[in-house]
């Protein structure tokens, strides 16, 4: 009997192994946001909502029983170096930010070595131009978007912000942005100096025209570009030189450092189980809604 047991409590302890090591930590997060009361108060109205010309499909969060007058969007892009992620995995910021009265979409974008800059912020782009005409159906406001996310996912947000063109290309309205938000995102990364930069960018043989910083502008759309000092995966010089130069034109632009945090604890942060690592999620919410007001 106990042998049994036994037996029946280890190959347990493999399924759950083997389940973990399958896990990206970003849905492992997710999965402890959930048990620890992530899901209160926001809801997910749409799952892998197809757009775009690739296959591309995306998630639609909102505050739980959301009604009423149209609500401010907010679409986060999330992080993986280019290469890796999916929007399932970061249902955790999509739940906080509807908590926070926001209408979020998540879109996926194609990835490396499938595809090279620019193709992931062309997908970016089809997005905004999805959400533009298709939320209202769902209770947003098309006319007031804001872009965030965080490392590629906030390069992805911040070059659509900055880089009009493209948004223009793709048949989105720029002046239907009204702010951004870059967590520990790369703005000003060239000379390529690392495997993932030079995967994604180096095949582009105009290598300024891959750096947010080269599209900084008077009007840009108010930036927030949060950064902190124990980032040693996207150093705090991306958002200091871009938050410089948009300084420097007369630009709308904050720069907040949350100093000892990493990399990976700035986005975790907006999470239940590790809002005390910083105040990530509130500054970022006081941010985008003081841009957003009716």
């Amino acid at each position: 009997m106990r042998r049994g047991i036994a037996l029946g409590l280890f190959a347990l302890v493999l399924v759950i192994g083997s389940m973990l090591a399958f896990t990206s930590p970003p849905r492992l997060l997710s999965l402890y946001d959930r048990a620890r009361g992530g899901t209160a108060g926001a809801q997910q109205l749409a799952e892998g909502v197809a757009f775009g010309s690739h296959g591309q499909t995306l998630d639609i969060w909102a505050p739980e029983g959301a009604g009423g007058a149209a609500r401010p969007v907010v679409i986060f892009w999330y992080g993986g170096g280019w290469a890796k992620g999916d929007r399932t995995s970061y249902a955790f910021a999509g739940r906080a930010l509807a908590r926070a009265g926001f209408l979020v979409v998540i879109p996926d974008y194609r990835k490396v070595p499938q595809v090279h800059f620019p193709a992931f912020l062309d997908d970016g782009a089809e997005a905004v131009a999805w959400v533009e005409d298709n939320i209202a159906q769902f209770g947003g406001d098309p006319k007031r978007l804001a872009f965030m996310g965080h490392s590629a996912g906030a390069y992805e947000a911040i070059m659509l912000a900055l880089d009009s063109k493209r948004l223009v290309a793709a048949g989105a309205v720029p002046a239907n942005v009204k702010a951004a938000v870059g967590l520990s995102g790369p703005y000003d990364f060239y000379p390529f100096d690392s495997p993932r930069s030079i995967a994604a960018f180096s095949e582009w043989p105009q290598p300024e025209a891959t750096q947010p910083i080269t599209f900084a502008r008077a009007d840009a759309p108010p930036l927030l570009l949060v950064t902190s000092d124990g980032d040693e995966t996207v150093r705090p010089r991306n958002a200091n030189n871009l938050g410089a130069k948009l300084r420097e034109l007369g630009a709308q632009v904050e720069v907040k450092n949350y100093g000892p945090l990493d990399h990976e604890e700035i986005v975790m942060a907006l999470s239940v189980p590790f809002r005390s690592k910083g105040p990530v999620l509130a500054d970022s919410v006081a941010f985008l809604k003081a841009r957003m007001a009716e």
